[in-house]
């Protein structure tokens, strides 16, 4: 029999997952759990445009591609519990019982009914028609014990493999209970009434996001002072090279940057730092990092345990039998160093997502590429691809790293491992792909 899917999650790991197992041939119930109400929508345009514009945030999906996926969506339902390989009973809420038509008409939902229900009565999260060889791989089959997935509102939702795509959260500073943060929509909506209303941005953390909400928020008139403990922040990610190149876009566009900084307290209308140093903010905005939400299923489940997200092999596959993860709260083994790490961009959890899907349905893994990521400030396009830090040497090609545009190679004994461009996206494109063909040639 066809296994049931569960994936929890459903922003664009998780439907990056649901997306290529239907691509990949799985025909069997999918459904999707997701702790906001709304359907999945781009995040990195809520750091970028929406702040800036208020234009609506795209959807990743619509009505069509909906029912394509012909899957069960259980919307605005938080996971709080997770019991792997249990048994079905009497108490376990199948999916489809839980449908909004039947309980929650606030929830949202696009899914059919799959012709194998209506042929055999089934219901969407535990029904399959098809036999497979997913035993050989070592995945549980209809013969085996079911997962569990508790609910904040106490009922369960049950499946023989589960796929955990539960993001992460932002990670909070002590002390400072009125400050903004931005991970989802509603937190965007906040911060951009703030800034409606603010003259002085203090942002904590000048990695990425509070980066792009700098340049927000300089576009709408604001004065900002970017504040870091670093002593040159994006070092860990660009090189240090390279990050300073990224600090001084922020002195052209009027953005104050303060590094190697502590903070003492946060007062209403400043940040008072370690020194003396007081810096105006009738608004704080706080970028510090992230926490990949696994509490929830790795208590009581020693083997997705782990510091820094659930532990997970190069194919995707936990500890436990017919359990994997994707995206931003995954920490995923490296096939060449055999290294853990969490990426939290936008081509990982699609990447992910691909690898999951194929270790599933037993189809051939997506080739291998480079890491990728993008990021648009002061109205430039700053792009990353490869691994800064397996290089010993650094290379401009293309523009110069103290004007408007740059392209850098780093290299690893003249061969290039990775490429940074701002502005320069053609070229960096041509050597993004020659990054990917190696790779490919490799494994």
């Amino acid at each position: 029999m066809t296994p049931s899917i569960a994936i929890v999650g459903a922003s664009l790991a998780g439907l990056s997952a649901a997306r290529a197992l239907r691509a990949r041939g799985f025909p069997g119930p999918i459904t999707l759990i997701g702790d906001e109400p709304h359907l999945p929508y781009e995040r990195p345009a809520l750091s970028k445009q929406f702040l800036h514009t208020g234009a609506p945030t795209a959807l990743l999906e619509d009505h069509s591609e909906t029912a394509q996926l012909d899957a069960q969506w259980l919307l605005g339902h938080r996971a709080t519990g997770f019991t792997p390989g249990s048994r079905r009973d009497d108490d376990v809420t199948d999916a489809d019982d839980m449908r909004p038509d039947r309980h929650d008409s606030s929830a949202h939902i696009g899914t059919g009914t799959r012709a194998s229900e209506r042929r055999h009565g089934g219901s969407t999260a535990m029904t399959g028609s098809r036999t497979t060889d997913l035993r050989d791989c070592g995945h549980p089959t209809a013969h085996e014990p079911w997962h569990s997935i508790r609910l904040e509102d106490g009922r369960t939702v049950v499946a023989e493999i589960v796929i955990l795509a539960t993001g992460a959260r932002p990670r909070r500073l002590p002390g400072v209970p009125d400050a903004h943060y931005l991970r989802d929509l509603d937190d965007a909506r906040r911060l951009r009434v703030l800034l409606s209303g603010a003259k002085h941005l203090g942002i904590v953390g000048a990695g990425f996001i509070g980066a792009e909400v700098a340049s927000a928020a300089r576009g709408l008139g604001v004065e900002v002072t970017l504040i870091d403990s670093a002593a040159m922040p994006g070092s860990g990610a660009l090189g240090t090279t390279v990050a300073s190149a990224c600090a001084a876009l922020h002195a052209r566009n009027g953005v104050r940057l303060l590094t190697s900084a502590r903070i003492e307290a946060v007062r209403p209308d400043a940040i008072h730092l370690v020194g003396g140093t007081r810096v105006a903010a009738d608004a704080v905005l706080v970028g510090i990092g992230s926490l990949p939400n696994t509490e929830w299923a790795s208590s009581g489940n020693p083997r997705l345990h782990s510091p820094n997200g659930f532990p997970v092999d190069d194919l995707g596959r936990t500890a436990i039998p017919g359990v994997y993860a994707v995206g931003d709260c995954a920490r995923v083994t490296d096939p060449v160093t055999f290294g853990h790490t969490r990426s939290e961009h936008w081509h990982a959890a699609i990447t992910q997502a691909n690898t999951v899907a194929a270790a599933i349905t037993g189809t051939a893994p997506p080739p291998r590429t480079a890491p990728y990521f993008w990021s648009h400030q002061y109205g430039k396009l700053l792009q990353l691809a490869g691994d800064p830090t397996a290089a010993t040497g650094l290379r401009v090609i293309d523009g110069a790293l103290d004007g408007e545009s740059f392209t850098v190679l780093y290299e690893l004994d003249d061969i290039p491992v990775a490429v940074c461009a701002l502005d320069n996206p053609r070229l960096f494109t041509r050597h993004r792909k020659q990054l990917d063909r190696a790779l490919a040639v490799a494994h």
